[in-house]
């Protein structure tokens, strides 16, 4: 049983549950009270133990669901097991459903196999599925491809090899038999598959998942199917999540400061150098500032979004973020990212400003008319956007001035490099005022970026 929790957990955190090494042993000591035998109490147990939010709670009760609809392998054989229920009841297992001696005589000439689908016991077909997933290692599946392989070697284990023999064998002593034989082949390999297809559910999730999002991360931006957003902001959540891991903890370090060895010794020399009083090495670091400026017209509404969700998952790294969106004219779009949901916020931003035709030149003049100030020597200003003005005056004049009163300049282009310049793409003129410029089309060069930017005020 201890290694079938083992699984248990193991299925957990496949299905996205978070489970320590500590927290595996306290639900093992709760299990160790509670028992097996209720098992509404045992799925309340690790519920209470294990899950954290109530989307951890519902992961976890689906995957208690499916992982205790199986059944659990016995240390005897299945054979043995029917064999025992048959003496205890008295049952010829030989004997078919109809009474015929004649059948039973011949049921007597097969494998064992044979006779416990001729059996119809269901629990002892069960009992010997899960008996022979445990000899094929069946917990080690983790891609859909091994679906294959696993049917092969768990059927082998059965002794399928002796019950194509007896079918062989039956086709011209019994044909009859045969054909029930082969019907009862073709509903095992059913059965089989569906195991299989419930084990790769309970431990290839994880794999599957860590797959779905590589192709994610690395897929562009704007061409996300419909289907596939709410997994990508889900990958942008976590890319938010392991940016601040990165680096609040440095942050905290730096707060905190370093020892300084020397003017400690010379402060406490009267003490025969007893460390009573200690001094600290501590360096200036800017406050952190973003201002974020994101062309949300038609072309890269879609990158906007996910950027400004990125962003703003951020602020237990980045003390001070203002963002703002833009197609024809900027707004100031803080307050609705940080009030809503980002479904709510995304909707209320593109019926403001969303969804037109770009104009960089205007926008950048609304920005210098009303939030000039917000720009300080501590300031980064991201822009996001292909620099697309639909052949309007671009005004480069204003972004000089937003480069000189920044601390960085960093402009975010969703379009690869081969078309910059070309067409009303005015991006070689305002590179020419930029600190960083960059490319990005795709989760991953999303997330590097962010990093990147963060990364020079740790």
């Amino acid at each position: 049983m201890r290694e079938n929790l083992h699984r248990f957990f193991r299925a957990a955190r496949g299905a996205g549950v978070r489970v320590s090494p500590a927290e595996s042993i306290d639900a093992m000591r709760a299990v160790a009270q509670v028992g097996f035998n209720d098992r509404d109490i045992l799925r309340d147990t690790f519920l209470l133990t294990l899950a954290k939010t109530q989307d951890e709670k519902r992961a976890l009760g689906e995957c208690f669901d499916l992982f205790f609809s199986q059944p659990e392998p016995q240390q005897e054989s299945a054979e043995q097991s029917r064999t025992d229920d048959n003496k205890e009841s008295g049952a010829n297992p030989s004997a078919d459903e109809h009474g015929d001696n004649a059948g039973g005589a011949a049921n007597e000439n097969v494998g064992p196999l044979a006779q416990m689908l001729l059996s119809q016991d269901r629990s002892a077909i069960s009992t010997a599925i899960a008996n022979a997933s445990g000899a094929a290692s069946l917990p080690d599946i983790r891609y859909f491809t091994q679906r294959g392989i696993f049917q092969t070697r768990i059927l082998d284990a059965m002794g399928i090899q002796r019950l194509r023999d007896d079918i062989d064998e039956q086709t011209t002593r019994n044909p009859a038999l045969a054909e029930r034989l082969q019907e009862a082949l073709n509903g095992l390999r059913g059965t089989v598959r569906d195991a299989v297809s419930q084990a790769l559910l309970l431990y290839g999730r994880e794999e599957a998942e860590n797959l779905r999002n590589e192709i994610l991360r690395n897929a562009p931006l704007a061409r996300i199917e419909p289907r596939q957003v709410e997994q990508m902001r889900a990958l942008i959540r976590q890319i938010a999540r392991r940016l601040r891991e990165r680096y609040s903890k440095p942050r905290k370090r730096q707060r905190r400061g370093h020892l300084d060895v020397r003017r400690t010794l010379r402060r406490n020399a009267a003490w025969g150098g007893v460390p009573f009083l200690t001094a600290w090495k501590r360096k200036h670091r800017d406050r952190p500032k973003i201002v974020a400026l994101c062309d949300v017209s038609g072309s890269v509404a879609r990158v906007s979004d996910f950027f400004l969700l990125l962003i703003h998952s951020l602020h237990e790294v980045v003390d001070d973020v203002r963002s703002f969106a833009f197609s024809g004219h900027l707004i100031e779009v803080s307050d609705i990212l940080e009030s809503n949901s980002p479904e709510e916020a995304m909707k209320e931003i593109m019926s403001k400003v969303g969804f037109g035709s770009s104009d960089y030149g205007n926008s950048f003049a609304d920005f210098e008319d009303n939030w000039m100030s917000a720009i300080t020597p501590q300031t980064t200003v991201i822009v996001l956007g292909d620099a697309r003005s639909n052949n309007l005056d671009p005004r480069a004049d204003i972004l000089r001035r937003i480069g000189e009163r920044s601390k960085r300049l960093v402009w975010l282009n969703p379009e690869g490099r081969m078309v910059w310049g070309f067409g009303d793409s005015e991006m070689p003129r305002y590179a020419t005022f930029c600190t960083v410029v960059r490319q990005c089309a795709t989760a991953q060069q999303l997330e590097r970026a962010v990093s990147d930017i963060v990364a020079t005020y740790q």
